[in-house]
């Protein structure tokens, strides 16, 4: 049996694991573009997703979690994340792939 998502059912499902809203909503709109792109249909994993990125409210909330210091400026965080993995900013917060 094959089930269709829409984005909003995607982010309702993300939201109800405990992302916010509004990251939710940022990650299904990323997740469905990223099918565009590949014109594929991914198959929907709430656990392979929850592996693969997390949310912080702020890039400084994830350089704390990775050890940075405080003179490290949000334009090098920014630009460190991109180069190794996906960097979704949303009002709000963010979502990092992990790597």
């Amino acid at each position: 049996m094959k089930i269709i998502l829409s984005t909003h059912d995607i982010a309702r499902a993300l939201q109800s694991d405990h992302w916010s809203y509004e990251g939710a909503r940022a990650l299904a709109d990323y997740l469905d573009d990223l099918d565009s792109k590949l014109d594929e249909q991914t198959v929907f994993n709430i656990s392979a997703i929850r592996c693969k990125f997390s949310e912080y409210k702020s890039l400084s909330d994830w350089a704390e979690d990775y050890g940075y210091t405080d003179s490290t400026e949000a334009d090098e965080i920014s630009d460190y994340i991109q180069d190794r993995g996906t960097l979704i900013a949303f009002k709000g917060g963010i979502i990092v792939s992990n790597f």
